[in-house]
């Protein structure tokens, strides 16, 4: 049953994420003038629809999408010296002008002055850059709902479990004719608070680990027990562990692989507490969300390339990588029903899980909505910046001012570019069901 309901709650969050990024383009094409002759969430047949003044509003069969219909998308075509461009038998030309004419079939009497070709330049960033900015506030907003109402897990130095031994197999819990861990034979205890290691303030866990990797076989503590300080001297156990670095982070070497050394082992647990943020914290988590996106958007075509030897061989799915609705809907899934964590986990966090999906989803829609080709937002945003670099430099050079960008000369590029993501979205999808994304 709460499989079931997070399922429900991601395809909500999906469908609501892609109506208000239809929103986002609607709104501010109303306000410049741009006449809308539909609002469709999904593609496929239409399941419903209602028409309010002139425009049909509707939801498609397939929730994969949306898009709001605006007359005169393409310019009618350039002309030389007042006299049309001969015709041409080339079927790529052909697709052009057919789609150009069509665009302009939409232009009824009455309507020539509302065409979204004859809008200036920054209207027309507006508009199509109102859809990704408007998955980008949504991802805002719950960011910042979740950093200033629940709070993020922040590891505390403060000791919340003691080691009872210290086993060579780190993964024995049979502490039978072991010696007891540094930390238990140095007298630690649970709510120890870590003041210093060595000699060196600490005020946080990476600190302390760091801190204690770098002391040797013998560290000096000095911690806080109930409002006093103490000073314990552990011995400590030598491992073979990743090297960890002052903020938090594993070493990693030219090869990007975790580098390995002698380190101390103490065998204290430390605190994970809840803390709520200031909403001055949010525009660095949100940045922080948009490079690592970012990123994945970039590096694309190898993460392809990685699913599809998960998908046919038998390498792991990255659990950072690219995933369908379907994917979405399993980890959701999981989530709600608890069986991405080995201990309880209360329902509020769960749905708090959620939330930060969804979050990550619209983020993921700004950024890749943002690619500078068409069909995407981006395409057309490409086009708007172009044309007003050529306006402005033939208003420098005093030349005639130039007309609108042709965007229609990209519709090959652009159905070869839609054919690309129906087949990386079939890939996704085929992975997703065979070798799914599991957060356990």
């Amino acid at each position: 049953m709460m499989y079931l309901l997070g399922v429900l709650i991601a395809a909500a969050g999906v469908a609501l994420s892609i109506a208000l990024h239809e929103v986002g383009h609607l709104v501010p094409a109303k306000i410049f003038g741009v006449k809308c002759t539909q609002y469709m969430v999904g593609f496929g047949k239409t399941i419903w629809s209602r028409t309010r003044g002139e425009t049909e509003y509707g939801l498609k069969l397939i929730p994969l999408g949306g898009y709001v219909r605006m007359i005169g998308m393409f310019p009618p075509r350039a002309q030389d010296h007042g006299k049309l461009r001969r015709s041409s038998s080339n079927p790529l030309h052909l697709m052009i002008e057919q789609a150009r004419q069509d665009s302009l079939d939409e232009i009824q009497p009455g309507d020539e002055d509302r065409a979204f070709y004859q809008r200036p330049v920054w209207q027309r960033l507006i508009i199509m850059g109102g859809g990704p900015l408007m998955n980008l506030a949504i991802a805002t907003v719950l960011i910042g709902m979740i950093l200033t109402v629940h709070g993020i897990g922040v590891i505390k130095p403060t000791v919340a479990a003691v080691a009872q031994c210290a086993n060579v197999d780190v993964t024995d819990e049979d502490c039978a004719g072991q010696a007891p861990s540094p930390a238990r034979a140095a007298g630690l205890q649970v709510g120890d608070t870590f003041v210093s290691v060595d000699g060196t303030p600490v005020s946080t866990w990476p600190e302390t680990t760091y801190a204690i990797q770098n002391a040797g076989d013998q560290a000096i503590f000095v911690v806080e027990r109930g409002g006093q300080r103490r000073t314990v001297t552990a011995e400590l156990v030598m491992r073979d562990r990743p090297l960890m670095t002052p903020d938090g982070t594993v070493q990693v070497d030219a090869e990007g692989q975790p580098v390995l050394g002698q380190v101390g082992f103490l065998g204290a647990t430390p605190t994970l507490a809840m803390e709520k943020q200031p909403v001055t914290a949010v525009p660095g988590y949100v940045g922080e969300m948009f490079t690592g996106t970012a990123t994945v958007v970039l590096t694309l075509p190898q993460r392809l390339v990685d699913i599809s030897q998960a998908a046919f061989g038998t390498e792991e799915r990255d659990p950072n990588g690219p995933m369908s609705v379907v994917g979405v809907g399993r980890v959701a899934g999981e989530v709600a029903d608890g069986g991405f964590s080995d201990s309880p986990v209360p329902l509020g966090d769960r749905m708090w899980f959620l939330v930060s999906l969804i979050a990550s989803l619209n983020m993921a829609l700004f950024v890749f909505n943002l690619i500078p080709l068409l069909p995407l937002d981006g395409g057309h945003i490409a086009g708007g910046l172009w044309e007003a670099l050529k306006k402005g430099w033939a208003k420098v050079r005093g030349l005639p001012m130039p007309g609108p960008v042709d965007t229609a000369k990209a519709l090959p590029v652009a159905y070869a570019v839609a054919i690309g993501l129906l087949g990386m979205t079939a890939l996704l999808v085929y992975a997703d069901i065979v070798r799914p994304i599991s957060l356990g």
